[in-house]
C-alpha cells in the first residue's frame, strides 16, 4: 500500500571551484559558505580551506534532503538508473523518493514494525525490506505498492542482499542466523548458523560464490556459497560488527564496528590491509565507490567520512545530520551517495571528487577477472608497515576537508 507525499525540491546550487591540496601540510583551514538553499538561510554548503590532493578534485555537494519519515532512517539504497532512492525507517515505513524535482515521493505500508533494511534489485524491479516483525517484503516500487511477504526468521531482520543476478536474497537476523532465498517464489534455500550472536549484515561477493556476514559476536565470516561452509573468519574487531561489505573487485571486505573504527581485509590472503580510525564513535554504515578507490563511511559522531583505499587516507568530512549518522550507500554509477540519520533526513549528495578518474579505473575493472581469474588485483597502500604485528598501521589524524550543511 502507498501514499504519496510531495516532492522536496533542492538546494540552489552554485559553482563549486576545486581547490588544490597538497598531502601532509598544515595549512590553517577556513571555512566558507558554497550553496543557499532556496529558503535563504535555511541550508548552507561550508567548506574548510585547506590543502587537497595533486590532481585538483572536485568537492562533493549536497543535491537534496529529503523529509518525510517520522522517526530514524535505517537503510537507504539507489535504483539502477538513479531516477529512484529507497529508504527504511524506524517508523515502520518505507519510502521511495523520486530523484526528479518536485516528483511525488510514496510511502509504502505493510511492515508492523521498524524497517531495518532496504534494496533495490539489480533491475530496479524490485525492493526488498527487512522488519523488526521478522518478515521480508519485496515490494514493487510503482504507486500500487503492491508487496509479496515472507516470514524469513523468528527474530528481527537486520540485512537484505540481492546477489548480482538478482536470483537470490541474503538475510540476516537476530536469530543468528544468515539465510539464502530464492527471490522467485521466495524459496527457502539454506541457512548459515555458525554465529553465535546476532547477525547484523550480509552480502553476497560480485560473483555470487561467497558470502560475508557480520556479528554481534566480534566477527565477520566468509562463506562458500556453494559448499555452504566458512571458509574463514576474522576476528580482529574490538566491538560488535555493524555493517559489512565486498570491494567491487569482490578481492577485499571492510568492516564498520562499535569500536569506532573500519577495517578492510583482504580475503584471499586473510589479513589485515586497511585499519582506519577516522571517527570519533561508532561506525554504523559503509559503501564502497564502483571504481574501488572511495570508501563511505557514516558514524554516531554525525559525519560522513570519504576515504581514499588507494592514498590509504581520509580525503572529507562531511556534516551534515543533526545527530547519528544511520546509513550511507553510493549509487551504482558512484556519481551520488545517500545518508540517512536519527534526525529523520534522508540527503543525497554529488559524489563530484570520482570525475576526474572514475571512467579509466572502470575500463581497467572490466578488463580484469573475478577474484578466481587471477589478474584483478587491488592495490592498497601499506602506508607504514608495523613488522611486529604484521598489519597495516593505524590510518588517523589525516588532514581532510572538512563540509558542513548547517540549519
Amino acid at each position: 500500500m502507498a501514499a504519496s507525499l510531495g516532492g522536496q525540491a533542492p538546494p540552489t546550487a552554485g559553482s563549486v571551484p576545486a581547490r588544490p591540496f597538497r598531502p601532509g601540510a598544515a595549512a590553517p583551514l577556513r571555512a566558507e559558505p558554497l550553496l543557499r538553499g532556496a529558503g535563504g538561510a535555511e541550508t548552507e554548503l561550508w567548506r574548510a580551506r585547506g590543502v587537497m590532493a595533486a590532481g585538483c578534485l572536485e568537492d562533493p555537494s549536497l543535491e537534496r534532503h529529503f523529509k518525510g519519515h517520522r522517526d530514524a532512517i535505517t537503510s537507504v539504497d539507489f535504483s539502477l538508473n538513479k531516477k529512484q532512492l529507497a529508504s527504511g525507517s524506524m517508523d515502520s515505513c518505507l519510502m521511495i523518493w523520486s530523484m526528479r524535482p518536485q516528483m511525488r515521493a510514496y510511502r509504502f505500508v505493510g511492515h508492523k514494525d521498524a524497517v531495518m533494511c532496504v534494496q533495490f534489485s539489480p533491475s530496479g524491479h524490485l525492493v526488498a525490506s527487512g522488519s523488526r516483525d521478522k518478515t521480508v517484503r519485496l515490494w514493487v516500487p510503482s504507486v500500487k505498492g503492491e508487496s509479496t511477504v515472507f516470514k524469513a526468521h523468528t527474530a528481527t531482520v537486520r540485512s537484505v542482499h540481492f546477489s548480482s543476478d538478482g536470483q537470490s536474497l541474503v538475510t540476516a537476523s537476530d536469530d543468528k542466523t544468515v539465510k539464502v532465498w530464492m527471490v522467485h517464489r521466495q524459496k527457502f534455500l539454506f541457512s548459515l548458523s555458525q554465529h553465535i550472536n546476532w547477525v547484523r549484515c550480509a552480502r553476497f561477493s560480485p560473483d555470487g560464490r561467497l558470502i560475508v556476514s557480520a556479528s554481534d559476536d566480534k566477527t565477520v565470516k566468509l562463506w562458500d556459497k556453494t559448499s555452504k561452509e566458512c571458509i574463514r573468519s576474522f576476528c580482529e574487531h574490538g566491538g560488535f560488527v555493524n555493517h559489512v561489505d565486498f570491494h567491487p573487485s569482490g578481492t577485499c571486505i571492510a568492516a564498520a564496528g562499535t569500536d569506532n573504527t573500519v577495517k578492510v581485509w583482504d580475503v584471499r590472503m586473510n589479513r589485515l590491509l586497511q585499519h582506519y580510525q577516522v571517527h570519533s564513535a561508532v561506525v554504523n554504515s559503509l559503501s564502497f565507490h564502483p571504481s574501488g578507490n572511495y570508501l563511505v563511511t557514516a558514524s554516531n559522531d554525525s559525519t560522513l567520512k570519504i576515504l581514499d583505499l588507494l592514498e590509504g587516507r581520509l580525503l572529507y568530512t562531511l556534516h551534515g545530520h543533526q545527530g547519528p549518522a544511520t546509513c550511507v550507500a553510493f549509487s551504482r554509477a558512484g556519481d551520488f551517495f545517500a545518508s540517512g540519520g536519527s534526525d529523520e533526513q534522508v540527503m543525497v549528495w554529488k559524489t563530484n571528487f570520482d570525475a576526474a578518474d572514475y571512467g579509466d579505473v572502470l575500463k581497467t575493472q572490466k578488463s580484469g577477472t573475478s577474484m578466481d581469474g587471477t589478474h584483478h588485483t587491488l592495490l592498497l597502500p601499506y602506508a607504514g608497515l608495523d613488522s611486529r604485528c604484521g598489519v597495516m598501521q593505524v590510518l588517523k589524524n589525516v588532514i581532510a576537508l572538512e563540509i558542513s550543511v548547517l540549519p
